[in-house]
């Protein structure tokens, strides 16, 4: 448990609970140094006594027939085999000197990686826990224990998770653990032991947690706890606002019938009715004395009040009879009006009762005129009924359209919440590279990047798929020179093609298409990323072939592009599936991805109007194609070179870094300082230390877009400036990846980088404006 400087089982032995998780490589290189260390200084001692012995068997020797010549020989060897020692002594306690100065250097390094442990953890939002392969919790954050209070005294000296278990089904604090806490403990306990994914719990105290464990490399279990209360919460809203709706459909359907309609669940009450029922039977005008709230009320109304005729017509039929028989119709006499009533069994047991008041066109069918009148007026009923049915089919069409573009335009503007706790890991693990680490947890940095990159890359395609479903990305279709395109994807995945074995070709080609040529690339990066990430070996290729005219038109030629690879190929049945978001079907399903790239081709190539084609056979391999409108070459005038922005300045300096969210500047001041750059940060162009960063002439300036109080990037910048001055390099980052903004920053010269920001290209960045 990591609080404030005291830890779960005590200030002493939560450090030894931390080192078992964070300092594992630490110590075991401490222990093997220190066996080096007691091996050197016996055999230092081992020197001594050896060199002691010769110097006394020098001092106490004497020649026996006096000959001087025999002691200088003597004293010649023992002055050899002391040197001997002697060096043999300090080369000793040369090594000594450096195994205490690496054993120093591996305890700082695994202290400051228990710290950044620490401080990660509890800077989480949602509960953590981890347990040892003994299933004991040998680590918690607060936010665990504010989820769990059961567990505060526990956190002392270690619990087992079935002790921990057992406490809660004992306290009742979940709504199971109340009804039956013997299998509540077993289903908890299975759960844990399987840390195979998330699982829901409802807590007594009303809330609602999702428990998500997974097993660690070591044998133990980490479990991340988050209270997802408020959104069980407004899912029961939601779902009751869709069910008040939908009754207030089905009413104003029923009111909309001529006939008149009453609908009963399956124990006989009234559940819904229109007016024309209330007509029919005469209680249009009742005072409220009686009422048809009840099958069997209806029933004694009809007979008794109203004289009906056939009483069989509104008798309640059992389920299996109801099955057999499916609706009935009866005509019948009441109040001295014909009726048609009609008897609907429903699925549920229920029943459905229509009433259609017929006596009008009895009476009409004994003059031929009169018929001809009364179809013709029932002609124009049910055409204008029709009518009204079709508005509101119409309007419920509108009502979807515009629901699910209001879904796809959430997505978009939610995109600065999602990336705002990525960019702020991102600039975390991106500064931890920056120290020297042990191997185990320089490689728990790496697989934490790669799962950020991950992530990252989800994201991306969902913002993609849901700004093309939105209608945000409009294309500039223009004439394409293909060449230029096929060049930047040799450039791109030949290096990943070569790593993965496999034989990678791109033809040259001199032919022009009409496209939008950053769709066009987006389209052939996902056909050429799939071949090269699902063909195991082979090659993947590229081809091309032109058709028809050169200079296109409606009827001229086109120009269709193929990637073709020796991958597993895809069967029949699953073509249209992989164009569908997360759809990966056969052995691709073992292999890492999104199952959102052919989503975004299909999106991308019906905006565009560009026809695709799959050939392929299993375990032969695919052949995706795209075909363009094919046009003559047109001549391009060179782009010219980068502008500067601002005035270039001696590298170094200060760096002030303006973001309202305290984790971003953490993890931005963290990364600029291992590049060796002097860092302020701030929450607002206002704040004390802006403004004092601002008098000592900062080197550059990084503007987060979204502020406090509906600050933008740009005018935080226009205020920075007017106090450091106008030349001062500056820096947009954003999550807000629309059009507009990227036209607003272009407009004031301002460069822009997306969150999550890549460490690599704000580092490029830095060293064009020579800040690095």
């Amino acid at each position: 448990m990591l609080q404030d400087g005291k830890v779960a089982r005590g200030k002493a032995r939560g450090e030894g609970a931390e080192g078992s998780g964070a300092d594992a490589p630490a110590t075991a290189l401490a222990e093997r140094e220190r066996r080096e260390l007691e091996d050197l200084r016996a055999q230092v001692r081992r020197l001594e006594k050896i060199n002691a012995a010769l110097i006394d068997r020098v001092e106490r020797s004497t020649d026996i027939q006096g000959g001087a010549f025999s002691m200088f020989e003597t004293a010649i060897s023992l002055e050899a085999m002391v040197r001997d020692r002697t060096g043999a002594l300090e080369d000793a306690l040369e090594r000594l000197n450096r195994a205490n100065a690496e054993l120093a250097k591996a305890h700082g390094d695994a202290t400051a990686a228990r710290v950044l442990l620490r401080d990660a953890i509890e800077s989480l939002s949602d509960g953590f826990a981890l347990f040892d392969d003994n299933d004991r919790m040998i680590l918690c954050n607060r936010a665990f224990l504010k989820i769990f209070p059961h567990f505060e005294t526990l956190t002392e000296r270690a619990p087992a998770f079935s002790e921990m278990a057992s406490r809660l089904a004992s306290s009742g604090a979940t709504l199971d653990s109340r009804i039956a806490p013997g299998r509540w403990l077993k289903d908890r306990v299975a759960h844990h032991r399987a840390a195979q994914g998330a699982h829901v719990q409802a807590l007594a105290d009303g809330r609602w947690i999702q428990i998500n464990e997974l097993r660690t490399s070591q044998g133990g279990t980490v479990g991340i706890y988050t209270d997802i209360t408020t959104v069980k919460a407004e899912d029961a809203r939601q779902r009751a606002r869709e069910l008040a709706e939908r009754n207030l459909a089905l009413q104003a359907t029923l009111d909309t019938l001529s006939e008149g309609v009453c609908l009963f669940d399956a124990t006989g009450r009234l559940q819904a009715w229109n007016e024309g029922v209330l007509r029919i039977l005469g209680l249009a005008d009742n005072s409220g004395s009686f009422s048809i709230d009840h099958h069997e009320a209806l029933a004694r109304w009809c007979i008794e009040e109203r004289g009906l005729d056939r009483a069989e017509a509104l008798e309640w039929r059992g389920e299996d009879e109801a099955r057999a028989a499916g609706q009935l119709a009866t005509e019948c006499m009441m109040a001295e009006r014909h009726l048609v009533v009609r008897s609907v069994p429903l699925k549920n047991g229920g029943m459905v009762f229509t009433f259609d008041d017929v006596t009008d066109h009895v009476r009409f069918q004994r003059s031929l005129t009169e018929t001809a009148e009364t179809l013709e007026r029932r002609v124009a009923e049910r055409t204008a009924e029709l009518v009204e049915v079709n508005r509101q089919l119409v309007e419920a069409k509108n009502e979807a359209e515009t629901a699910n573009r209001s879904k796809t335009s959430f997505i978009a503007g939610a995109s600065h919440d999602l990336l705002q706790p990525l960019n702020a890991a991102r600039l975390f693990v991106s500064a931890m590279d920056g120290h020297v680490l042990p191997e185990r947890p320089r490689s728990l940095i790496q697989q934490a990047s790669t799962a950020l990159d991950s992530v990252e890359d989800l994201l991306e395609a969902l913002f993609e798929i849901s700004r093309l479903d939105a209608g945000a990305i409009q294309p500039e279709v223009e004439p394409v020179a293909l060449e230029q395109i096929l060049h930047a994807l040799r450039i791109e995945f030949a290096p990943l093609a070569s790593a993965g074995g496999l034989e990678f070709d791109i033809a040259e080609t001199g032919l022009w298409v009409r496209s939008d040529p950053r769709l066009l690339r987006r389209v052939l990066q996902n056909f050429v990323s799939n071949a090269i990430r699902y063909t195991e070996a082979g090659s993947v290729r590229v081809e091309l072939e032109a058709k028809g005219d050169e200079h296109g038109g409606e009827n001229g030629g086109q120009v269709c592009i193929t990637v073709r690879d020796t991958g597993p190929g895809i069967a029949e049945a699953d073509r249209e599936e992989i164009f569908e978001e997360f759809r990966r079907v056969g052995k691709t399903q073992k292999i890492p991805g999104k199952g959102l790239g052919l989503a975004i081709v299909r999106r991308v190539t019906a905006m565009l109007g560009h026809e695709i084609a799959l050939d392929s056979v299993p375990g032969e391999g695919s052949a995706f194609t795209i075909c363009l409108p094919r046009v003559a070459p047109v001549e391009t005038v060179p782009e010219p070179g980068p502008v500067a922005i601002g005035d270039h300045r001696p590298s170094g300096g200060l760096v002030l870094v303006v973001d309202n969210d305290p984790a971003i500047l953490s993890g931005m001041e963290a990364l600029l300082e291992n590049w060796g750059l002097d860092v302020v940060i701030a929450r607002d162009p206002s704040d004390p230390a802006a403004l004092e960063a601002l008098e000592q002439g900062p080197a550059m300036l990084i503007v987060d877009y979204h502020l406090d109080e509906g600050l933008t990037g740009d005018a935080a910048v226009a205020r920075l400036r007017a106090v450091a001055g106008s030349k001062v390099p500056a820096l947009v980052i954003t999550a807000d990846r629309t059009e507009e903004v990227k036209e607003l920053m272009a407009g004031l010269g301002l460069p822009v980088l997306n969150k999550p920001v890549k460490p690599a290209r704000l580092r490029a960045l830095l060293r064009q404006l020579e800040v690095l």
